[in-house]
């Protein structure tokens, strides 16, 4: 009964923002000066994180225990390029609906114009064979967040499908409703979404014609409206707040249940996973865990000594190369002062594994989308050595068994 009641206190913990005394703890034993500052202003910085311990059976199926700190899925927050991460998986998932013999995630897909300000995409020239499709839209997504390849995939979903597809999964915290970086879009045309074909050398397999979405979020979310001045597109800073109600939203609550179901769809509850093959998973695995300089097409040769261009946590703070027996699996996001990161870690030497998920506000000049922000002062120090003092703890956590992690060894790319 004690361990009933103790199980049903996380998770109630967890879903009201309650401060986890562990974490907590575990926080302050960080000795670390800046931090401490952090967690004295949480108007300010308004520090998110929820780390769950991962331990294994006889038959090494995992058991998830989640701690919580500043959690509140009611505050507004900027998720930035984490959105990229269920959109992967759904773009996925829509292939397999579609049960169309010839279309697939490796499969010539081109994007056209109906209207403006949409562009078309019949080439990419980081393919190997220069042409787009799903499969290397998702590398591209997890290897650099490469913004065009999420808007190509965000096309051919809509916003209805991607919005419907979470919301009945449970993860009704989001909202997903425009394209990123790229300018003509305003709400009503961030609702019209691309024509899409596929090919088979000059065969059209699929045709899906310009989709409107009739999406409305009923999200009311505190403090969707920040800031006491913004920077407008011509470069003026005018003194009046940033609104963010027509913007993506998705609460850290839910981009870590994501990832979790992404990592382990055996062990979520019937209805949240998606529909995907085995396949599927591997690649979402290999491609969220691989690191530009591992990557053969297309070549980053500008990230070949900078493994964390991607990897806020643990190694965020500095560049430079990653250790060989560490791999995390993860979709980043910062933009307007927000960092975000959801990672699964794991250690294969030691045998730790466990996920991780961070968000921190540094934007001290109170002004959006100027471009003024404090990430490499503070948010990315800060998620670094918050990274750093979960693995410690990590390492010398007592577990009954050790975790196979075969499955995640990473695979090579082709």
């Amino acid at each position: 009964m004690k361990s009933f009641l103790f199980s049903v206190f996380v998770l109630f913990a967890g879903h009201l923002a309650s401060q986890d005394v562990l974490l907590e703890s575990l926080l302050h034993s960080a000795s670390d000066n800046q931090l401490e500052e952090v967690m004295r202003k949480p108007e300010q910085f308004q520090l998110q994180l929820i780390y769950t311990q991962i331990d294994r059976d006889e038959n090494n199926h995992p058991s998830f225990r989640s701690y919580t700190y500043g959690l509140d899925t009611n505050l507004y927050f900027y998720p930035a390029s984490t959105v990229k991460m269920p959109v992967a998986a759904l773009a996925l998932q829509k292939l397999n609906e579609l049960g169309i013999e010839g279309v697939n995630k490796h499969s010539m897909m081109h994007t056209l114009a109906a209207r403006e300000p949409q562009t078309s995409k019949i080439e990419d020239t980081t393919a190997l064979l220069g042409k787009p499709f799903i499969a290397h839209y998702i590398k591209k997504i997890f290897l650099v967040s490469d913004n065009d390849a999420y808007n190509r995939l965000y096309e051919f979903l809509g916003q209805e499908y991607i919005n419907h597809e979470l919301y009945k999964r449970g993860y009704e915290q989001i909202r997903i409703v425009h394209r990123l970086s790229v300018s003509g879009f305003d709400t009503v045309g961030n609702r019209y979404t691309n024509p899409v074909k596929f090919y088979a050398e000059d065969d059209v397999l699929y045709q899906q014609e310009e989709v409107y979405s009739s999406f409305s979020s009923a999200l009311r979310l505190k403090e969707q409206v920040r800031g006491v001045a913004r920077m407008d597109n011509e470069g003026q800073i005018l003194a009046e707040p940033f609104d963010f109600r027509n913007k993506n939203y998705a609460s850290l609550q839910d981009l870590h249940d994501l990832l979790t179901t992404i990592l382990f769809p055996e062990s979520v509850s019937e209805g949240k996973s998606f529909d995907l093959t085995e396949e599927d998973y591997q690649l979402l695995w290999k491609y969220m865990s691989m690191l530009p300089r591992e990557s053969k097409s297309p070549a980053y040769p500008e990230y070949a000594d900078w493994d964390s261009y991607v990897k806020f946590l643990m190694f965020g703070d500095k560049k430079g190369r990653m250790p060989d027996q560490i791999r995390i699996f993860n979709k980043v996001g910062d933009a307007y002062g927000f960092l975000t990161d959801v990672a699964y870690i794991v250690d294969f030497e030691n045998k730790v594994e466990f996920i991780l998920a961070a968000n921190i506000h540094v934007n001290k000049n109170q002004t959006y989308n100027d471009g003024v922000y404090e990430y490499d002062e503070i948010g990315l120090p800060m998620l670094a050595k918050i990274g750093k003092t979960i693995y410690q703890y990590e390492l010398s956590r007592k577990r009954e068994r050790a975790p196979d992690l075969k499955k995640f060894e990473l695979l090579e790319d082709k």
